[in-house]
């Protein structure tokens, strides 16, 4: 699912289906946030940090727990930056050596319209302009979908660097469609961004696919 939207250096695990993976367990420091919750919300955060756990295995970083720090993000070893998502019926997990890039973002969403009244709370009029002529020519995308998905994206590559709060209202997104339900997007920040490496990061930019009704979407920056 996420093959050709992240660059090469990001290392990717991914279930799909709602089968828990045989290996998928908790940290007993991990099952303290879940405990009581609904088995649905266990199963998923048990599943996406199986991913993530074998991630940190392929970078050759021993499996450990993943905790959510503030607001819900996750807390990763030091030298490793990553990204989790989850929806029903897939997982994912992305990391990266913090060397290798300087922000990671990843979200995936069902390939459904956004319910009633989403949209206008989600979309700046002028994405909404760009959503209606996105629509007109290729129908077969939920580009209001899209576009959540991908400000989710861009808030998890932001909240890493800038540790505050980003609204909707703050970023705001086009779409460059490619071959097939794929392409780039660009989100440019309303805000001041977060200076990372001495220089202030005042937009990102990301890759998009539609694949087995999923949009899936990413954010991701090298150092520069």
């Amino acid at each position: 699912m996420l093959d050709g939207i992240l660059p090469g250096s990001v290392v990717t695990v991914e279930v799909s289906g709602n089968d828990v993976p045989w290996d998928a367990v908790l940290f007993p420091e991990e099952q303290a946030f879940v405990e009581k919750a609904v088995e649905k919300r266990r199963r998923e955060f048990t599943v996406v940090r199986s991913c993530a756990r074998r991630a940190m295995e392929k970078l050759g970083v021993p499996p450990q727990a993943v905790l959510p720090g503030e607001r819900g993000a996750p807390l990763w070893p030091a030298g490793v930056i990553g990204s989790m998502t989850h929806c029903d019926g897939y997982c994912a997990a992305a990391l990266a050596r913090a060397g290798e890039l300087e922000v990671l973002g990843i979200d995936a969403e069902p390939h459904l319209p956004l319910p009633a009244g989403v949209e206008e709370t989600v979309a700046l009029p002028v994405e909404r302009e760009r959503l209606r002529r996105l629509a007109s020519d290729d129908p077969t995308v939920c580009w209001d979908r899209l576009l959540f998905s991908a400000k989710e994206s861009v808030y998890k590559a932001w909240f890493p660097a800038a540790r505050k709060w980003l609204d909707f209202s703050e970023a705001e997104i086009e779409f460059f469609p490619g071959d097939g339900a794929t392409g780039d997007f660009r989100a440019v920040l309303l805000v001041p961004g977060p200076v990372l490496a001495g220089r202030r990061i005042r937009s990102f930019e990301g890759r998009w696919a539609v694949r087995q009704g999923l949009v899936i979407t990413a954010v991701s920056a090298a150092h520069g």
